[in-house]
């Protein structure tokens, strides 16, 4: 299951969204300050991180800017949501490395599509660097041995280790998001694996990559 670490000095608003976040499978973490947030993050590296600006102790636009200058939270996705709605706020967000910048008041729908919009890109981003990889070092890839799946799964399988969304690989495959979503289950279950991220690994790790699906 993906992790998120929400970072807002509003407990009530923590909440809220830690909820929201919960009912749709993530697994999250918060905190509430900047510097409790990158306390968090150095403990515990999560897929994605959702952070306010004004904060004691470390406002959001440092907590940024420390992460980014870590080997762990160079690519990490981060999103601001804060109610600071100027434009050079908005600027200085995405200056600072910052790949998302949402306004409060927000509805979570947008938030959730934010989050798994970015999700979805870091795993791109993630598959093109451990496909360049075995490409510049063909021995990292094994062998592929016949995956233990449905025809339909399969399919599923190829569409979500390029880092599509379930909406993509629905509107691909002519199937609904939902049904997608029961694929992938199926498809982690039987893989023994958690999530996107390790599925992808998985297809690295064992000479699965688009090419060669053919």
């Amino acid at each position: 299951m993906q992790k998120i670490l929400i970072v807002d000095d509003d407990r009530t608003l923590r909440a809220a969204i830690t909820r929201y976040l919960e009912d749709r499978g993530f697994v999250v973490n918060s905190a509430a300050s900047g510097l409790a947030g990158f306390n968090s993050f150095s403990q515990e590296v999560p897929d994605l991180i959702v952070s306010d600006i004004v904060m004691p102790d470390m406002d959001g636009f440092e907590l940024c800017t420390k992460i980014r200058n870590t080997d762990a939270g160079q690519l990490l996705p981060f999103i601001f949501l804060s109610a600071r709605s100027e434009l050079e706020d908005r600027i200085q967000g995405h200056t600072l490395g910052a790949d998302d910048y949402l306004v409060k008041p927000f509805h979570p729908r947008e938030l959730i599509a934010k989050i798994e919009a970015q999700l979805a890109r870091a795993d791109r981003i993630r598959f093109q660097i451990e496909l360049a990889l075995q490409n510049a070092h063909p021995r990292l890839g094994r062998e592929k041995s016949p995956l233990p799946l449905t025809p339909a799964e399969e399919k599923v399988f190829w569409e979500v280790i390029q880092g599509y969304t379930n909406k993509k690989i629905g509107t691909h495959l002519f199937i609904s998001p939902r049904t997608v979503q029961t694929h992938l289950s199926s498809i982690l279950s039987k893989l023994e694996l958690e999530n996107r991220s390790q599925l992808i690994r998985y297809a690295f790790e064992n000479g699965y990559t688009p090419l060669q699906n053919t």
